[in-house]
C-alpha cells in the first residue's frame, strides 16, 4: 500500500445534504393533514364513554355475576374454566368491585360531560 493513500475509501458524511439533493421542507410550513374545522360538540364522546362504563362495569361486571352466583346450585358449575358456585369467593368479589368502581367511572364521565360548554373543547391557552 502506498503511502499517503486512506486505508479505508472516504465516504460522503450522510448526514449533511448533497448539493444534488433538493432543500428539505420545514414540516411546520406544510401541514400533512388538511385543518380540521372542529366545529363538533366533543361532549358526545365523554356520554358514549360514561355510558360504555357503566354497562360494562354495573351491567356485566355487577349484574352478571350476581346473576350467575344466584342462580348457581350448592355444588356450582363451570364456566369455561371458572368455578361458580352459590357463595361469592375472592374472584367474584374483586370483579364486583372493579364492576362498581368501573360503573362510577362511567358515571362521572357522564357529569363531566353533562357540565362541560356545548361546542369544541378549547384547552387552556390554545387558541379560540
Amino acid at each position: 500500500m502506498p503511502l499517503g493513500r486512506p486505508a479505508l475509501p472516504v465516504r460522503r458524511n450522510p448526514y449533511t445534504p448533497s448539493a444534488r439533493r433538493r432543500r428539505v421542507v420545514d414540516l411546520e410550513e406544510t401541514p400533512a393533514v388538511p385543518p380540521f374545522d372542529g366545529k363538533g360538540d366533543e361532549r358526545a364522546g365523554l356520554f358514549i364513554a360514561g355510558g360504555v362504563l357503566i354497562l360494562f362495569g354495573w351491567g356485566v361486571a355487577l349484574g352478571a355475576n350476581a346473576l350467575f352466583h344466584a342462580l348457581a346450585p350448592a355444588a356450582g358449575f363451570h364456566l369455561y374454566d371458572l368455578q361458580v358456585g352459590s357463595r361469592w369467593g375472592a374472584e367474584g368479589l374483586a370483579v364486583a368491585l372493579l364492576g362498581a368502581f368501573t360503573g362510577a367511572m362511567g358515571v362521572v364521565l357522564l357529569q363531566l360531560g353533562r357540565e362541560s360548554p356545548r361546542g369544541p373543547i378549547v384547552l387552556p391557552g390554545g387558541e379560540f
